[in-house]
């Protein structure tokens, strides 16, 4: 995929996720999405990469707001070294998990 392609589509994520924030319209997105692959596959590819990176960015950074909000899990527990387990060490990780 061509920078510019990434570019120009990552512009157009940005304006079009404030703009459904503006109307109060989710279902622009996929609107918007659907006529740019009516021209280019490529292009639409690359929007909706784009609009999940920021909108995932979003969430995790909403998540992080509330999670530093609550303190942590035992105030009096010893602090972890970061870096000293798996970073991905969720539960959907863990084969006995399912």
């Amino acid at each position: 995929m061509s920078r510019i392609t990434e570019e120009l589509a990552d512009q157009l994520a940005r304006e079009t996720i404030a703009a459904a924030e503006q109307l109060g319209d989710e279902n622009l997105i996929a609107e918007v999405a659907k006529v740019i692959g009516v021209a280019s596959t490529t292009t639409q590819e690359a929007f909706m990469t784009a609009i999940r990176v920021r909108l995932s960015e979003v969430r995790a950074r909403k998540f992080l707001a509330e999670r530093l909000a609550r303190g942590p899990k035992n105030p009096g527990a010893p602090r972890v070294e970061l870096g000293s387990t798996r970073i991905l060490d969720v539960p959907e990780d863990k084969p006995d998990a399912h």
